[in-house]
């Protein structure tokens, strides 16, 4: 690895040159900050929000037999364990 402030050929394992001193180590090119975060949870909350609506909504236009929102007790008996269904 070439320094490039005094152009001092080092070892790649160095994290200082050995004529100059100056850091070797490379900063990250790019570092995201708290708006990038805040904009892109944004979107990403958006998104999911408007991406259920949708669904919720096509779901409501299907057919007759697809269009229960209503499930029948006897189907699920482990939600309402209080009540019994008579024989």
């Amino acid at each position: 690895m070439k320094c490039l402030n005094c152009g001092q050929e080092n070892r790649a394992t160095l994290k200082f040159c050995k004529k100059c001193g100056r850091d070797l180590t490379a900063p990250p090119i790019w570092f995201p900050d708290w708006k990038w975060h805040l904009k892109t949870l944004s979107w990403i909350y958006i998104s999911v929000t408007a991406l259920f609506f949708a669904v919720s909504y096509l779901l409501h236009k299907l057919p007759p037999p697809y269009n229960q929102r209503q499930i029948p007790a006897e189907m699920t008996p482990w939600l309402n364990p209080h009540k019994v269904p008579a024989p």
